[in-house]
């Protein structure tokens, strides 16, 4: 009797199936439209109002939404069509750049109005993000889930690289005006595919589980004590966490004082090659990963894949030589890229079925709402210490972090 050899695992297997061919193209889409929103409304406030305040508030309401709500939104994707929650947010990011649009033709913005809309843009982030990382399962299955998970994690780093410059793009030829308003049109593909697209509860062939009431902040505190005591679940959202607070992508805002300290040309040119180095770094792990499909998903790789991120920034930090700085970026967004995505795909498979929702929400809390304090554990003792120092102690308190958590994961 012979038995069969298990079959070959397929690169880009997510892409075998047609709707995650549509969900990816209209992913990068509204991640693209997000940042191109970025560019305009804060380059109009920069010139409107010059605020300080008003920037440290446009980083506080793009992140606090997701440590405040995520796990709402997850307990409201777990009981209702998680495509009809995204189709609100993209509602959200229409009626956020339609706004900025009135006011940037009527010339009547203020600081309360795009403090509003600024609120309006956050919230309508974490109405899309968790359930559509629910309605990824629906999509592909477990079996093709982390292809999918990988990918999109690259679809977000496309729309972050392709954004900025999209943003200027329009900028240069339409006028921020025109240009904010013809931004919406990025986000109706997403919101009109969601109408028929035949994923969702009622598409589900396995058997429904009795669905709990919505709670608020209750949802957080249950859904924690049910998944105190697995190990994989935890790990994986103390990683996210615990590097989102430490580091998040906090030295992103910084990195033009990094490109004027590194002396190396242009300061404008040096700083968009760094972002740059960053993002590209990212997007061909997700690429390489997915071709070769050579890691699998395990808490101890996950944490090992952090920590040379970490070790990655840490160079960054304190080097002054330009190249090796582009070289330790391109390092960084390469490993930042795929310990996110290792992360996501354990939590997303190893999530109880009648509780996905809320502890996909409890990631995302962990991994993007803790965003909003990496501006102090970099920025705010960068004012103290210098932003090299700050991003250098916040990487080496990184690896000893990671260092605890792969000990709790090993016993």
């Amino acid at each position: 009797m012979t038995t069969q050899a298990p079959a070959a695992r397929q690169s880009f297997s997510a892409f075998r199936h047609p709707g995650y061919r549509i969900q990816f193209v209209s992913y990068v889409l509204v991640m693209m439209a997000d940042n191109v929103e970025h560019v305009i409304s804060y380059w109009v406030m920069f010139q409107k109002f010059q605020s300080p305040v008003l920037g440290g508030f446009a980083v506080l309401s793009h992140w606090l939404p997701f440590l405040l709500l995520s796990v709402a939104v997850g307990a409201l994707a777990d009981k209702f069509d998680p495509r009809r929650i995204i189709q609100c947010g993209m509602g959200l990011f229409i009626i956020a750049s339609s706004g900025w649009g009135y006011f940037f033709i009527t010339d009547t913005l203020t600081v309360e109005a795009a403090m509003v809309l600024l609120v309006i843009h956050g919230c309508a982030g974490v109405l899309w993000q968790t359930p559509n990382q629910l309605l990824l399962y629906d999509i592909v299955g477990p079996e093709d889930l982390p292809s999918a998970v990988r990918l999109n994690a690259t679809a977000r780093y496309l729309g972050v690289l392709v954004g900025p410059a999209m943003g200027g793009l329009i900028m240069l030829t339409l006028g921020t005006s025109v240009g904010i308003v013809v931004n919406t049109l990025f986000y109706l593909p997403m919101l009109l595919w969601l109408i028929g697209a035949p994923y969702g509860p009622k598409f589900r062939t396995i058997a429904q589980v009795p669905q709990r009431a919505v709670r608020g902040f209750a949802d957080f505190i249950r859904t924690f004590r049910d998944i105190a005591g697995d190990r994989t679940l935890m790990s994986m959202i103390l990683l996210a966490g615990g590097m989102s607070f430490l580091v998040g992508n906090a030295y992103h805002p910084q990195m033009p004082s990094f490109a004027i300290d590194l002396g190396h040309g242009d300061p404008g040119v040096s700083y968009s090659a760094l972002l740059a180095a960053d993002a590209f770094g990212a997007i061909l792990a997700g690429f390489a990963l997915e071709y070769w499909r050579v890691l699998d998903a395990k808490p101890r790789t996950a944490i090992v894949l952090a920590v040379a991120w970490a070790l990655a920034l840490f160079g960054f930090a304190l080097t002054k030589s330009y190249p090796f700085a582009l070289a330790m970026l391109f390092v960084a967004g390469f490993f930042e890229l795929s310990y996110n995505a290792m992360a996501q795909t354990l939590v997303q498979l190893n999530a109880p079925m009648d509780i996905r929702g809320r502890v996909i929400g409890l990631f995302n809390m962990a991994s993007l709402g803790m965003r909003a304090f990496s501006g102090i554990t970099v920025g705010l003792v960068g004012a103290m210490t210098g932003i090299h120092v700050s991003l250098a102690l916040a990487a080496g308190l990184a690896v000893v972090v990671l260092a605890s958590l792969f000990q709790y994961v090993r016993r």
